[in-house]
């Protein structure tokens, strides 16, 4: 069944990383966005930690979703903070019918 899916990504910067983690965070967008079957891709910052960031993602199916972790933007950002995030957490959710 192939019906729209929200991420929720929660990011957390190993310490004295979290300025190194939030500009490798923004470099993802502009390539995500332009991603086939991306409804939104938005970055949040946590008000309580400031180490902590959170993505909401919807797309179009989970397909998309799967496609866009296999993509080179997402390869380079995994390198690129290798050592610098201390935790990702992904949620994976439908809408209840």
């Amino acid at each position: 069944m192939n019906q729209q899916l929200t991420i929720t990504a929660s990011i957390t910067a190993n310490p004295g990383k979290r300025e190194e983690v939030k500009q490798a965070l923004l470099k993802l967008i502009p390539p995500t966005l332009a991603e086939e079957g991306c409804l939104n891709y938005d970055l949040h910052e946590d008000l309580e930690n400031p180490d902590r960031f959170f993505f909401y993602e919807n797309w179009e199916t989970r397909q998309h979703w799967l496609n866009h972790n296999d993509s080179a933007h997402i390869a380079a950002h995994r390198k690129a903070t290798e050592g610098a995030v201390a935790e990702v957490i992904i949620g994976q959710l439908t809408p209840v019918n």
